[in-house]
C-alpha cells in the first residue's frame, strides 16, 4: 500500500498542470475551425520534419507533472495503480491539449506530442514512485522539514508554491535576474523611458535589490524560526534557474549572461539590506517586504529593455520554446501581486506575523 502523503504534492501538482495547459494553448487567440476532424492527428504518419528540441522539451515538460502525481493520488492504491493512473491521466491531458490545438491557428496538432508527453509522464511516475514517499509521506524528509520550518496549514502549503513559481519565473532569460512584474508584455503597453547605459545600470541595480530583499523577508515571512540556510538554497536555485536559461534561450556557451555590471551591483546594495530586514522585528520586516516588492515591479515596467540581451540570437521565438517562454513571462508578470496578497493574508491570519 502507498504511504500516505501530505496535501503539498496535490497543491504542486495542481499548479503544474494549469501552467502546463497555459503553455500548451498560449496565445489563447484566433479560435476557429480547421474543417478537419479535430482527431485526424491522432492517425497521421511520422513527421518528415522534427526538431529535437521539440522531442527532449515534450518529454521534459511531463516529467515534474508525472513525478507529483503519483504521491498526490488517493492513500488507497498501491505503488503500480498509481503510475498507471498517472500515466493514463497524463496521456488524456496530452491528447486533450494537442486536440484544442486544432483550433489554434499558432498551433499545430501531433501525435508525437502526445507520444513524447505520455513518456514524460512515464518517467516521471517512476522518478515519483521510487521518491514520492521518502519525500511527501507524513513521517517523509519534506513533512519533517515543513513541519520545523514553515507555518503551518494552508499559509505553508501557499507559501512555498509561491516561492516554487518564483524559481519558475527565474526563467525568463531577457530580465533581470529576481526580477518579476513585468507587465508590459502581457498587456501590450510601451517602454516610458529611452535607454541609457547609465540610467539602466541604476534601475537594473534597484530591481535586482529591491526584488531580491523582498523575495528574502517573504520567505522568512513563512519561516517558523530563525534558520535561514532555505532561504539561501533558494536564492542559488534562481541564479541556476537563470543560468538554465540563458544557455538554454541565449547563447550555451554564455550561461553566465545574466551576470551584467547592474545586476552585481544590486547584489552588492542588497546584502546589508537583507541584513538590515532579517534583523527587524516580524511586523517591521513584514511591511519593508511589501515595499520593497511594490517599488521594485514599478521599477520594471518602466525601465528599457537590456539591448545586450536582446542581440543574442534567441531560441525563444521558435517552436514550443515560445508556449514555454509564454507561461513564464505570464508567472512573472503576476507573481509580485499574488506575492503582496500572500503577505496581506499572512499578516492577517498569522498570530506569529504581529509578535
Amino acid at each position: 500500500m502507498f504511504r500516505a502523503t501530505t496535501e503539498l504534492p496535490r497543491h504542486l501538482a495542481a499548479a503544474y498542470a494549469l501552467l502546463v495547459v497555459y503553455a500548451c494553448l498560449h496565445p489563447f487567440a484566433g479560435w476557429h475551425e480547421s474543417g478537419l476532424h479535430p482527431l485526424d492527428f491522432v492517425t497521421a504518419p511520422w513527421p518528415r520534419y522534427y526538431r529535437i528540441n521539440d522531442m527532449v522539451l515534450n518529454v521534459l515538460g511531463f516529467v515534474p507533472l508525472g513525478f507529483l502525481m503519483v504521491p498526490a493520488l488517493p492513500r488507497g492504491l498501491n505503488l503500480g495503480a498509481c503510475m498507471l493512473v498517472t500515466v493514463v491521466c497524463c496521456f488524456a491531458l496530452s491528447l486533450s491539449l494537442e486536440t484544442l490545438q486544432n483550433f489554434l491557428p499558432t498551433r499545430v496538432a501531433s501525435n508525437l506530442d502526445v507520444g513524447f508527453n505520455t513518456l514524460g509522464g512515464l518517467i516521471g511516475a517512476a522518478f515519483g514512485a521510487w521518491w514520492g514517499p521518502r519525500l511527501f509521506a507524513h513521517d517523509g524528509g519534506i513533512h519533517r522539514w515543513r513541519s520545523r520550518r514553515i507555518v503551518p496549514g494552508p499559509l505553508g502549503e501557499t507559501g512555498l508554491i509561491l516561492m516554487a513559481l518564483w524559481l519558475f519565473a527565474q526563467l525568463v532569460p531577457e530580465s533581470p535576474v529576481f526580477s518579476t512584474g513585468d507587465l508590459r508584455g502581457l498587456l501590450d503597453l510601451p517602454t516610458p523611458l529611452p535607454f541609457s547605459p547609465q540610467e539602466y545600470l541604476r534601475l537594473e541595480a534597484a530591481i535586482t535589490a529591491g526584488h531580491l530583499l523582498a523575495a528574502v523577508l517573504l520567505a522568512r515571512a513563512m519561516s517558523r524560526d530563525a534558520a535561514l540556510g532555505w532561504i539561501l538554497l533558494l536564492v542559488l536555485l534562481a541564479l541556476g534557474a537563470s543560468t538554465l536559461a540563458s544557455a538554454s534561450f541565449l547563447v550555451a556557451a554564455e550561461p553566465f549572461a545574466w551576470a551584467t555590471p547592474g545586476w552585481r551591483a544590486g547584489l552588492i546594495a542588497a546584502v546589508p539590506l537583507v541584513f538590515v530586514g532579517l534583523s527587524l522585528p516580524r511586523p517591521l520586516a513584514h511591511g519593508l517586504a511589501a515595499m520593497a516588492l511594490l517599488a521594485a515591479t514599478v521599477l520594471v515596467n518602466v525601465a528599457p529593455q537590456n539591448p545586450y540581451l536582446l542581440s543574442y540570437p534567441q531560441l525563444i521565438g521558435e517552436s514550443h520554446f515560445l508556449n514555454f517562454h509564454g507561461a513564464t513571462k505570464l508567472v512573472a508578470g503576476l507573481w509580485p501581486f499574488l506575492a503582496l496578497a500572500y503577505l496581506i493574508l499572512l499578516g492577517a491570519l498569522n498570530p506569529g506575523m504581529r509578535r
